[in-house]
């Protein structure tokens, strides 16, 4: 493993061909489960800087990744090399969210130039990097890309925007250890 000052060079471009990561959580304290969720789809995903990324997050199953930030803020991105030289790296740091319903929302939409979808996102989330590292990736599987599923995209078309404020009140108000997460 090695540590690294910042994102630039080799990682930045490594970072932005990437069309898949994952996101780790965890709540504070020794109770309560840690999250792992993949992430994806082209135009996601964004380095603002040397020591800043940020990513377009969907609706979904659950309310984790929101609930933990607002939480301790804690938070890992990893990316995995699945085609090429092996190579994982990560990023740690501290995590925040814009939602859908913030004032700062169409600020924090706008840095996503070519989103999949804009109507099924419920919020940025910006990490501020204090930790950048890369390993070898030996072990990680050659895999090949066949491109982004739309069936995200497609259920969010079918949902009014009062549909998806509804699901993230019935379904992404709490987390699975009960931490608060969307209000709306």
């Amino acid at each position: 493993m090695k540590l690294h000052e910042a994102i630039t060079g080799r990682l930045r471009l490594f970072i932005e061909a990437q069309p898949m990561f994952f996101v780790a959580t965890a709540p504070a304290g020794p109770e309560g489960h840690v999250n792992l969720s993949p992430k994806g789809m082209h135009g996601t995903f964004r380095v603002l800087d040397e020591h800043r990324v940020a990513y377009l997050d969907y609706h979904g199953s659950g309310a984790e990744t929101a609930a933990h930030l607002a939480d301790n803020g804690r938070i890992t991105v990893m990316f995995c090399a699945f085609t090429g030289p092996p190579n994982i790296v990560r990023l740690h740091g501290k995590g925040r969210m814009v939602a859908l319903t913030d004032p700062g929302w169409p600020e924090a939409l706008a840095l996503f130039p070519d989103p999949p979808d804009v109507h099924g996102a419920r919020s940025v989330v910006f990490i501020d990097v204090d930790r950048v590292s890369d390993s070898c990736g030996y072990s990680v599987p050659l895999m090949a890309y066949e491109g982004d599923r739309d069936t995200l995209v497609r259920w969010s078309e079918r949902k009014s925007p009062q549909d998806l404020a509804t699901y993230r009140r019935t379904k992404n108000s709490e987390s699975i250890d009960g931490l608060p997460a969307f209000n709306g």
